[in-house]
Protein backbone atom coordinates (compact mmCIF):
# COMPACT_ATOMS: atom_id res chain seq x y z
CA UNK A 1 0.00 0.00 0.00
CA UNK A 2 2.72 2.65 1.01
CA UNK A 3 4.69 1.84 -2.66
CA UNK A 4 1.33 2.27 -4.38
CA UNK A 5 0.84 5.92 -2.64
CA UNK A 6 4.65 6.47 -3.45
CA UNK A 7 3.95 5.50 -6.55
CA UNK A 8 0.84 7.21 -7.35
CA UNK A 9 2.71 10.88 -6.04
CA UNK A 10 5.37 10.30 -8.61
CA UNK A 11 2.75 9.83 -11.71
CA UNK A 12 1.24 13.18 -10.24
CA UNK A 13 4.16 14.73 -9.97
CA UNK A 14 5.09 14.38 -13.77
CA UNK A 15 2.77 16.72 -14.83
CA UNK A 16 4.35 19.71 -12.23
CA UNK A 17 7.96 18.62 -13.67
CA UNK A 18 6.59 19.47 -17.29
CA UNK A 19 4.72 22.49 -16.14
CA UNK A 20 8.24 23.76 -14.23
CA UNK A 21 10.09 22.89 -17.66
CA UNK A 22 7.51 24.73 -19.67
CA UNK A 23 10.67 27.18 -21.43
CA UNK A 24 12.61 24.03 -21.86
CA UNK A 25 9.32 22.50 -24.03
CA UNK A 26 9.02 25.71 -26.04
CA UNK A 27 12.49 25.63 -27.05
CA UNK A 28 12.97 22.25 -27.85
CA UNK A 29 9.92 21.78 -29.62
CA UNK A 30 10.34 24.43 -31.81
CA UNK A 31 9.94 22.39 -34.46
CA UNK A 32 6.64 21.40 -33.17
CA UNK A 33 3.26 22.92 -34.35
CA UNK A 34 2.39 26.22 -32.50
CA UNK A 35 -1.28 25.00 -31.04
CA UNK A 36 0.62 21.87 -30.30
CA UNK A 37 2.43 23.47 -27.92
CA UNK A 38 0.07 26.14 -26.75
CA UNK A 39 -2.48 23.19 -25.49
CA UNK A 40 0.24 21.32 -23.34
CA UNK A 41 1.16 25.21 -21.68
CA UNK A 42 -2.78 25.27 -20.92
CA UNK A 43 -2.93 21.81 -19.81
CA UNK A 44 0.10 21.71 -17.97
CA UNK A 45 -0.86 25.27 -16.24
CA UNK A 46 -4.67 24.01 -15.47
CA UNK A 47 -2.58 21.32 -13.82
CA UNK A 48 -0.71 23.31 -11.28
CA UNK A 49 -3.37 25.59 -10.53
CA UNK A 50 -5.40 22.20 -9.49
CA UNK A 51 -3.01 20.33 -7.63
CA UNK A 52 -2.34 24.40 -5.93
CA UNK A 53 -6.03 25.28 -5.24
CA UNK A 54 -8.08 22.52 -5.02
CA UNK A 55 -9.86 22.09 -1.87
CA UNK A 56 -10.11 18.23 -1.45
CA UNK A 57 -12.89 16.77 0.14
CA UNK A 58 -13.36 16.61 4.11
CA UNK A 59 -10.61 14.24 5.72
CA UNK A 60 -12.43 11.83 8.02
CA UNK A 61 -14.90 14.50 8.50
CA UNK A 62 -12.65 17.64 9.42
CA UNK A 63 -11.80 20.90 7.70
CA UNK A 64 -8.80 21.45 9.29
CA UNK A 65 -7.32 17.69 8.94
CA UNK A 66 -8.26 18.52 4.81
CA UNK A 67 -5.93 21.71 4.88
CA UNK A 68 -3.13 19.52 6.82
CA UNK A 69 -3.83 16.60 4.15
CA UNK A 70 -3.70 18.94 1.87
CA UNK A 71 -0.20 20.88 2.39
CA UNK A 72 1.29 17.52 3.05
CA UNK A 73 0.73 16.69 -0.26
CA UNK A 74 2.01 20.03 -1.42
CA UNK A 75 4.76 19.71 0.17
CA UNK A 76 5.46 15.97 -1.32
CA UNK A 77 4.50 17.27 -4.72
CA UNK A 78 7.23 20.42 -4.70
CA UNK A 79 9.68 18.26 -2.99
CA UNK A 80 9.50 15.32 -6.07
CA UNK A 81 9.99 18.15 -8.17
CA UNK A 82 13.09 19.43 -7.03
CA UNK A 83 14.46 15.44 -6.62
CA UNK A 84 13.34 15.09 -10.51
CA UNK A 85 14.74 18.26 -12.05
CA UNK A 86 18.40 17.63 -11.29
CA UNK A 87 17.86 14.48 -13.20
CA UNK A 88 16.19 15.95 -16.26
CA UNK A 89 18.86 18.25 -16.36
CA UNK A 90 21.91 15.56 -16.46
CA UNK A 91 20.01 14.11 -19.09
CA UNK A 92 19.17 16.87 -21.25
CA UNK A 93 22.96 18.46 -20.76
CA UNK A 94 24.17 15.95 -23.77
CA UNK A 95 21.34 16.52 -25.69
CA UNK A 96 21.15 19.97 -25.52
CA UNK A 97 23.46 22.15 -28.26
CA UNK A 98 26.56 23.55 -26.28
CA UNK A 99 25.28 27.52 -26.99
CA UNK A 100 24.66 30.76 -25.79
CA UNK A 101 21.05 30.39 -26.79
CA UNK A 102 20.62 27.51 -25.23
CA UNK A 103 22.65 28.29 -21.93
CA UNK A 104 20.25 31.39 -21.38
CA UNK A 105 17.06 28.97 -22.33
CA UNK A 106 18.39 26.42 -19.41
CA UNK A 107 19.03 29.47 -16.59
CA UNK A 108 15.47 30.85 -17.61
CA UNK A 109 13.61 27.49 -17.38
CA UNK A 110 15.26 26.61 -14.30
CA UNK A 111 14.54 29.82 -13.02
CA UNK A 112 10.88 29.75 -13.67
CA UNK A 113 10.96 26.21 -12.20
CA UNK A 114 12.48 27.26 -8.92
CA UNK A 115 9.78 30.23 -8.42
CA UNK A 116 6.98 27.94 -9.29
CA UNK A 117 8.36 25.32 -6.93
CA UNK A 118 8.80 27.38 -4.29
CA UNK A 119 5.79 29.17 -4.50
CA UNK A 120 3.71 25.48 -3.95
CA UNK A 121 6.38 24.12 -1.38
CA UNK A 122 5.52 28.27 0.53
CA UNK A 123 1.61 27.04 0.36
CA UNK A 124 1.86 24.06 1.75
CA UNK A 125 4.28 24.96 4.61
CA UNK A 126 1.64 27.73 5.08
CA UNK A 127 -1.48 25.73 5.06
CA UNK A 128 0.78 23.06 7.76
CA UNK A 129 1.37 26.60 9.33
CA UNK A 130 -1.92 27.66 10.04
CA UNK A 131 -3.93 24.03 10.51
CA UNK A 132 -1.34 21.19 12.09
CA UNK A 133 -0.99 22.38 15.91
CA UNK A 134 1.34 19.86 16.84
CA UNK A 135 4.41 21.59 14.84
CA UNK A 136 6.70 23.57 16.99
CA UNK A 137 6.56 27.62 15.80
CA UNK A 138 10.67 26.90 16.32
CA UNK A 139 10.86 24.66 13.57
CA UNK A 140 9.52 26.84 10.84
CA UNK A 141 12.35 29.25 12.55
CA UNK A 142 14.80 27.26 11.68
CA UNK A 143 13.67 26.08 8.21
CA UNK A 144 13.75 30.36 7.76
CA UNK A 145 16.99 30.65 8.90
CA UNK A 146 18.99 27.83 6.96
CA UNK A 147 16.33 27.72 4.11
CA UNK A 148 19.51 28.64 1.96
CA UNK A 149 21.92 25.77 2.87
CA UNK A 150 20.64 22.50 0.91
CA UNK A 151 20.58 19.40 2.85
CA UNK A 152 20.61 21.08 5.88
CA UNK A 153 17.30 22.59 5.10
CA UNK A 154 15.99 19.28 4.60
CA UNK A 155 16.21 18.22 8.11
CA UNK A 156 13.57 21.08 9.83
CA UNK A 157 11.41 20.80 6.21
CA UNK A 158 11.62 16.81 7.19
CA UNK A 159 10.39 17.23 10.67
CA UNK A 160 7.92 19.82 10.42
CA UNK A 161 6.23 17.35 7.27
CA UNK A 162 6.75 14.17 9.67
CA UNK A 163 5.15 15.44 12.71
CA UNK A 164 2.14 17.17 10.84
CA UNK A 165 1.78 14.11 8.94
CA UNK A 166 1.31 11.97 12.00
CA UNK A 167 -0.64 14.72 13.70
CA UNK A 168 -3.46 13.89 10.60
CA UNK A 169 -3.17 10.08 11.20
CA UNK A 170 -4.06 10.20 15.03
CA UNK A 171 -6.62 13.06 14.95
CA UNK A 172 -8.37 11.24 11.74
CA UNK A 173 -8.61 7.54 13.71
CA UNK A 174 -9.79 10.04 16.75
CA UNK A 175 -12.76 11.07 15.04
CA UNK A 176 -13.19 7.52 13.39
CA UNK A 177 -13.22 6.46 16.93
CA UNK A 178 -15.75 8.59 18.37
CA UNK A 179 -17.57 8.33 15.57
CA UNK A 180 -17.74 4.50 16.01
CA UNK A 181 -18.64 5.22 19.52
CA UNK A 182 -20.72 8.18 19.55
CA UNK A 183 -24.30 6.09 20.26
CA UNK A 184 -23.27 4.45 22.78
CA UNK A 185 -22.76 7.62 25.21
CA UNK A 186 -19.97 5.93 26.95
CA UNK A 187 -19.16 8.95 29.10
CA UNK A 188 -23.05 9.81 29.38
CA UNK A 189 -22.83 9.60 33.72
CA UNK A 190 -26.12 9.44 35.46
CA UNK A 191 -24.95 12.83 37.88
CA UNK A 192 -23.06 15.71 35.66
CA UNK A 193 -19.16 16.11 35.53
CA UNK A 194 -18.16 18.92 37.48
CA UNK A 195 -14.11 20.12 36.94
CA UNK A 196 -12.19 22.04 39.06
CA UNK A 197 -9.08 23.87 38.11
CA UNK A 198 -5.86 24.70 40.46
CA UNK A 199 -4.33 27.83 40.72
CA UNK A 200 -3.14 30.82 38.70
CA UNK A 201 -5.82 30.08 35.80
CA UNK A 202 -9.41 30.82 34.77
CA UNK A 203 -10.91 27.94 33.04
CA UNK A 204 -14.04 29.58 31.71
CA UNK A 205 -12.37 32.66 29.97
CA UNK A 206 -10.22 33.22 26.81
CA UNK A 207 -8.64 30.10 27.14
CA UNK A 208 -9.68 26.49 27.94
CA UNK A 209 -7.92 25.11 31.16
CA UNK A 210 -8.22 21.79 30.11
CA UNK A 211 -7.80 21.95 26.56
CA UNK A 212 -9.40 19.55 24.19
CA UNK A 213 -10.80 17.48 27.08
CA UNK A 214 -14.22 18.84 27.32
CA UNK A 215 -15.10 18.70 24.16
CA UNK A 216 -13.57 15.14 23.75
CA UNK A 217 -16.13 14.15 27.06
CA UNK A 218 -18.87 15.92 25.46
CA UNK A 219 -18.77 14.14 22.02
CA UNK A 220 -18.76 10.76 24.25
CA UNK A 221 -22.44 11.91 25.78
CA UNK A 222 -20.47 13.69 29.35
CA UNK A 223 -22.56 16.69 30.87
CA UNK A 224 -19.79 18.85 31.63
CA UNK A 225 -19.59 21.76 34.16
CA UNK A 226 -16.52 24.28 35.50
CA UNK A 227 -15.96 25.42 39.14
CA UNK A 228 -15.17 29.11 37.58
CA UNK A 229 -13.58 30.03 40.82
CA UNK A 230 -11.43 33.30 40.79
CA UNK A 231 -7.69 32.14 39.61
CA UNK A 232 -5.99 33.07 42.97
CA UNK A 233 -7.05 32.76 46.56
CA UNK A 234 -6.67 31.17 49.52
CA UNK A 235 -8.77 27.52 49.94
CA UNK A 236 -11.50 28.75 52.37
CA UNK A 237 -11.91 31.60 49.77
CA UNK A 238 -12.02 29.68 46.47
CA UNK A 239 -14.10 26.77 48.11
CA UNK A 240 -16.92 29.08 48.94
CA UNK A 241 -16.78 30.47 45.20
CA UNK A 242 -16.70 26.86 44.03
CA UNK A 243 -19.67 25.78 46.49
CA UNK A 244 -21.90 28.22 44.89
CA UNK A 245 -21.20 27.53 41.49
CA UNK A 246 -22.18 23.05 42.91
CA UNK A 247 -25.09 24.45 43.88
CA UNK A 248 -25.95 26.63 40.60
CA UNK A 249 -25.14 23.91 38.18
CA UNK A 250 -27.16 20.94 40.61
CA UNK A 251 -30.16 23.65 40.24
CA UNK A 252 -29.50 24.30 36.57
CA UNK A 253 -29.32 20.12 36.20
CA UNK A 254 -31.67 19.02 38.38
CA UNK A 255 -29.16 16.42 39.30
CA UNK A 256 -28.81 15.21 43.40
CA UNK A 257 -25.18 15.09 43.24
CA UNK A 258 -22.31 16.04 40.91
CA UNK A 259 -18.80 13.70 39.69
CA UNK A 260 -16.38 16.08 40.66
CA UNK A 261 -12.35 16.19 38.49
CA UNK A 262 -10.43 18.16 40.27
CA UNK A 263 -6.77 19.41 39.04
CA UNK A 264 -3.77 20.54 41.62
CA UNK A 265 -5.19 22.51 43.98
CA UNK A 266 -8.48 22.27 42.46
CA UNK A 267 -8.56 18.69 44.91
CA UNK A 268 -8.01 20.75 48.14
CA UNK A 269 -10.70 23.39 46.97
CA UNK A 270 -13.10 21.08 46.67
CA UNK A 271 -12.32 19.03 50.21
CA UNK A 272 -12.97 22.43 52.14
CA UNK A 273 -16.08 22.46 50.41
CA UNK A 274 -17.08 19.32 50.93
CA UNK A 275 -16.23 19.09 54.71
CA UNK A 276 -16.73 22.59 55.79
CA UNK A 277 -19.77 24.50 53.48
CA UNK A 278 -22.18 21.45 53.52
CA UNK A 279 -21.21 20.10 49.98
CA UNK A 280 -20.33 16.27 50.86
CA UNK A 281 -24.18 15.08 50.46
CA UNK A 282 -24.14 16.64 46.71
CA UNK A 283 -20.87 15.01 45.75
CA UNK A 284 -21.04 11.43 43.73
CA UNK A 285 -16.86 10.73 43.35
CA UNK A 286 -13.90 13.02 44.17
CA UNK A 287 -10.87 12.57 41.41
CA UNK A 288 -7.96 14.69 41.99
CA UNK A 289 -5.48 14.95 39.61
CA UNK A 290 -1.93 15.86 40.87
CA UNK A 291 -3.37 17.36 43.38
CA UNK A 292 -0.59 18.43 46.07
CA UNK A 293 -2.36 16.94 49.20
CA UNK A 294 0.22 16.73 51.37
CA UNK A 295 1.46 20.47 49.83
CA UNK A 296 5.01 21.41 48.29
CA UNK A 297 7.95 21.89 50.07
CA UNK A 298 10.05 23.80 47.70
CA UNK A 299 7.27 26.44 48.18
CA UNK A 300 8.24 26.82 51.36
CA UNK A 301 11.59 26.82 50.35
CA UNK A 302 11.26 29.70 48.03
CA UNK A 303 9.16 31.98 50.27
CA UNK A 304 11.86 31.75 53.16
CA UNK A 305 14.07 32.40 50.44
CA UNK A 306 13.09 35.15 48.51
CA UNK A 307 12.79 39.19 49.96
CA UNK A 308 9.38 39.57 51.38
CA UNK A 309 9.52 43.10 49.29
CA UNK A 310 10.03 41.25 46.07
CA UNK A 311 7.40 38.64 46.89
CA UNK A 312 5.11 41.20 47.76
CA UNK A 313 5.71 43.03 44.25
CA UNK A 314 5.11 39.53 42.18
CA UNK A 315 1.76 39.49 44.07
CA UNK A 316 0.90 42.97 43.57
CA UNK A 317 1.11 42.51 39.75
CA UNK A 318 -0.14 38.85 39.43
CA UNK A 319 -3.54 40.37 41.33
CA UNK A 320 -3.41 43.70 38.85
CA UNK A 321 -3.02 41.29 35.29
CA UNK A 322 -5.92 38.90 37.15
CA UNK A 323 -8.27 41.53 37.41
CA UNK A 324 -7.78 42.84 34.50
CA UNK A 325 -9.55 39.22 33.19
CA UNK A 326 -12.23 38.99 35.59
CA UNK A 327 -11.34 38.35 39.35
CA UNK A 328 -12.54 40.84 41.51
CA UNK A 329 -10.44 39.91 44.78
CA UNK A 330 -7.51 37.76 43.83
CA UNK A 331 -5.01 36.67 46.71
CA UNK A 332 -1.68 35.74 45.18
CA UNK A 333 -0.06 35.05 48.47
CA UNK A 334 -3.60 33.45 50.58
CA UNK A 335 -3.03 30.67 47.25
CA UNK A 336 0.84 30.13 47.48
CA UNK A 337 0.44 30.06 50.91
CA UNK A 338 -2.37 27.23 51.62
CA UNK A 339 -0.03 25.12 48.83
CA UNK A 340 3.31 24.97 51.78
CA UNK A 341 3.89 21.50 53.29
CA UNK A 342 2.92 23.10 56.93
CA UNK A 343 -0.42 24.43 55.48
CA UNK A 344 -1.36 21.18 53.99
CA UNK A 345 -0.48 19.49 56.86
CA UNK A 346 -2.72 20.81 59.26
CA UNK A 347 -5.16 20.95 56.42
CA UNK A 348 -5.02 17.24 56.06
CA UNK A 349 -5.55 16.46 60.08
CA UNK A 350 -8.59 18.54 60.20
CA UNK A 351 -10.20 17.47 56.79
CA UNK A 352 -10.00 13.64 56.76
CA UNK A 353 -11.65 12.04 53.48
CA UNK A 354 -15.37 11.45 53.65
CA UNK A 355 -15.44 7.72 53.47
CA UNK A 356 -19.19 7.29 52.05
CA UNK A 357 -17.80 9.29 49.01
CA UNK A 358 -15.79 7.08 46.62
CA UNK A 359 -12.20 9.04 46.34
CA UNK A 360 -9.18 8.39 43.46
CA UNK A 361 -6.07 10.25 43.56
CA UNK A 362 -4.32 10.33 40.25
CA UNK A 363 -0.65 11.75 39.54
CA UNK A 364 2.05 11.74 36.67
CA UNK A 365 6.03 12.35 36.56
CA UNK A 366 8.24 14.38 34.53
CA UNK A 367 11.42 12.21 33.51
CA UNK A 368 13.44 15.31 32.97
CA UNK A 369 13.71 18.88 33.36
CA UNK A 370 13.47 19.44 29.32
CA UNK A 371 9.85 17.42 29.45
CA UNK A 372 7.77 20.22 29.73
CA UNK A 373 8.35 24.34 28.77
CA UNK A 374 8.96 27.41 31.75
CA UNK A 375 7.72 27.50 34.55
CA UNK A 376 7.46 23.39 34.82
CA UNK A 377 10.83 22.79 34.23
CA UNK A 378 11.67 25.12 36.76
CA UNK A 379 9.26 23.61 39.71
CA UNK A 380 11.45 20.23 38.26
CA UNK A 381 15.01 21.80 39.00
CA UNK A 382 13.52 23.56 42.64
CA UNK A 383 12.06 20.00 43.65
CA UNK A 384 15.39 18.29 42.52
CA UNK A 385 17.42 20.98 44.25
CA UNK A 386 15.30 19.97 47.55
CA UNK A 387 15.96 16.43 47.26
CA UNK A 388 17.87 14.65 43.98
CA UNK A 389 16.08 11.57 44.34
CA UNK A 390 12.00 13.42 44.54
CA UNK A 391 9.86 12.02 41.81
CA UNK A 392 7.26 14.99 40.59
CA UNK A 393 5.23 16.57 37.28
CA UNK A 394 6.86 19.89 37.56
CA UNK A 395 5.28 21.59 40.19
CA UNK A 396 4.34 18.56 42.86
CA UNK A 397 5.98 15.87 44.16
CA UNK A 398 4.62 12.25 43.96
CA UNK A 399 4.52 11.48 47.60
CA UNK A 400 2.58 14.84 47.72
CA UNK A 401 -0.36 13.60 45.51
CA UNK A 402 -1.18 10.20 48.05
CA UNK A 403 -4.05 10.54 50.05
CA UNK A 404 -4.04 8.22 52.95
CA UNK A 405 -6.82 5.53 52.73
CA UNK A 406 -7.54 6.79 49.41
CA UNK A 407 -7.12 4.32 45.93
CA UNK A 408 -3.95 6.07 44.08
CA UNK A 409 -3.24 5.74 40.67
CA UNK A 410 0.60 6.43 39.26
CA UNK A 411 0.42 7.02 35.20
CA UNK A 412 3.03 5.07 33.32
CA UNK A 413 5.71 7.24 32.04
CA UNK A 414 5.91 8.25 28.56
CA UNK A 415 8.51 6.46 26.68
CA UNK A 416 11.07 9.91 26.69
CA UNK A 417 9.87 12.48 27.79
CA UNK A 418 7.02 11.38 30.71
CA UNK A 419 3.99 13.56 31.52
CA UNK A 420 4.06 16.98 33.04
CA UNK A 421 1.37 19.00 35.62
CA UNK A 422 0.24 20.59 32.38
CA UNK A 423 0.26 17.86 30.22
CA UNK A 424 -2.69 16.13 32.71
CA UNK A 425 -5.05 18.87 31.79
CA UNK A 426 -3.66 19.46 28.17
CA UNK A 427 -2.48 22.57 28.88
CA UNK A 428 -0.08 22.65 25.70
CA UNK A 429 -2.55 21.20 23.32
CA UNK A 430 -0.10 18.01 22.25
CA UNK A 431 -0.23 14.58 21.58
CA UNK A 432 2.16 13.08 23.46
CA UNK A 433 3.72 9.55 22.68
CA UNK A 434 2.31 7.00 24.35
CA UNK A 435 0.27 9.02 26.54
CA UNK A 436 -3.53 10.24 24.88
CA UNK A 437 -4.45 12.64 27.80
CA UNK A 438 -8.22 12.67 26.25
CA UNK A 439 -8.72 8.69 26.39
CA UNK A 440 -7.27 9.31 29.82
CA UNK A 441 -10.19 10.74 30.88
CA UNK A 442 -12.72 9.41 28.90
CA UNK A 443 -11.42 6.32 30.37
CA UNK A 444 -11.88 8.31 34.08
CA UNK A 445 -15.58 9.05 33.16
CA UNK A 446 -16.66 5.80 31.48
CA UNK A 447 -15.47 4.17 35.07
CA UNK A 448 -17.93 6.28 36.80
CA UNK A 449 -20.66 5.75 34.13
CA UNK A 450 -19.91 1.83 34.80
CA UNK A 451 -20.33 2.76 38.67
CA UNK A 452 -23.81 3.92 38.38
CA UNK A 453 -22.41 7.34 39.11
Amino acid sequence: MKFLSILRDCLLAVPLVLFGNLLLIWHLGEGTALPLRIGATVLLSFWYLAVLLRIYRRHSGSRRLAVISHGLRLLRYSMLCFFAEPLLYLFLIPIVPHTWESFWWLLGNFLFFAIFMLFMLLCGLLRLGIAARQVKWYWYLILYLVCWMPAVNLIPLWQIYRTAKRELHFEAAKLELDAARKENEICKTKYPVFMVYGIFFRDWQFFNYWGRIPAALKKNGAQVYYGKQQSAQSIAASAAELAEQMRAVLQETGAEKLNIIAHSKGGLDTRYAMQELGMSPYVASLTTINTPHHGCAWVDSILASLPPALTEWVARRYESVFRGLGDKNPDFLGGIRDLTAARCSEFNRTHPICPDIPHHCIMSEMRHAFSAPFPLWLGYLCIKKENRKARCDGLVPVDAAVLEGVPFTMLPQSRFRGISHGDMIDLNRENIEDFDVREFYIGLVKELKEKGL
